[in-house]
């Protein structure tokens, strides 16, 4: 699948999880959470710490969220990356967009082995969907 269909159907279902969510307004992983918010879009923040992140109730992990979760935006080191994308396999996940500098290889091979469309290397989700400050 090509890049600009492997987007249209990233973001052609909901909701979206944000795994490396972050409550500091400044990293990246509370701008992808933001983002989705300006762009209408229901998000669910992922962080083992936090309990809200931008007034959204935070969950622990991917098995904690209660409902089934359309598309995963990761942004965290990719030695977590790789724990998630296999909690997310397993939870059922088949849509992922690794957000650039938390690529973890071996993940994606099996994500993409098992038929997953994992968007990685290059497009900025803050950049496709446009997100301001």
């Amino acid at each position: 699948m090509d890049l600009q269909t492997s987007i249209e159907a990233f973001l052609g279902g909901e909701p979206f999880a944000v795994a490396g969510a972050s409550t500091n307004r400044s990293k990246y992983g509370n701008k992808v959470l933001r983002c989705y918010l300006q762009n209408h879009r229901r998000a669910i923040p992922i962080h083992p710490r936090e309990r809200e992140v931008e007034e959204q109730a935070c969950f622990r992990e991917i098995a904690d969220v209660p409902e089934p979760i359309h598309g995963l935006s990761i942004i965290t080191p990719p030695a977590i990356t790789e724990g998630i994308v296999d909690a997310a396999l397993e939870a059922g996940i088949r849509h992922f967009w690794i957000q650039p500098g938390a690529e973890h290889g071996e993940a994606i091979e099996r994500a993409e082995a098992l038929g997953a469309n994992v968007i990685h290397g290059g497009p900025c989700l803050l950049v496709v969907l446009g997100f301001h400050e």
